[in-house]
């Protein structure tokens, strides 16, 4: 049994309820595609040091990382992914340094063909947990 590969990425939300998604490069696995920023975790580092590193490499930009959203596993063709979401707060700005485009989007708004298959079941989370807010606010 393959051993899956550790993966952190950042959940940030904006006080309009969006959610922040990068654009993979053209070139890369995936490429178009949008995505929650971050990276696999290095032998030896925390999921806090992963995703405070990718997001610096990632979008040149410091963040605060907070509680976990939510983990869950993903197998794609040639490999098996647990993916950790953080919810996290940008410290600084976010630059394109590796993205092709950022974005702030509604989760009923998302689309998951346009996303990462493994990020299908944090957008299906995301879209439920707007509607019971919403559906609280009434």
């Amino acid at each position: 049994m393959t051993k899956p590969k550790r993966v952190v990425a950042a959940l940030f939300f904006d006080e309009y309820g969006r959610f922040f998604a990068a654009r993979r490069p053209e070139d890369k696995r995936q490429g178009g595609l949008w995505e929650f920023v971050g990276g696999k975790v290095d032998p030896g580092e925390s999921d806090e040091e992963a995703l405070r590193r990718e997001c610096f490499e990632e979008m040149g930009c410091k963040v605060t990382v907070g509680e976990c959203y939510c983990e869950l596993t993903h197998r794609y063709p040639d490999a098996l992914v647990t993916l950790v979401l953080y919810r996290c707060e940008f410290l600084s700005a976010p630059r394109m340094q590796e993205h092709t485009g950022f974005l702030w989007v509604h989760p009923q708004e998302a689309s998951d063909a346009n996303f990462c298959p493994a990020d299908a079941p944090v957008l299906a989370m995301l879209r439920t947990e707007g509607q019971l807010e919403n559906n609280n606010k009434g």
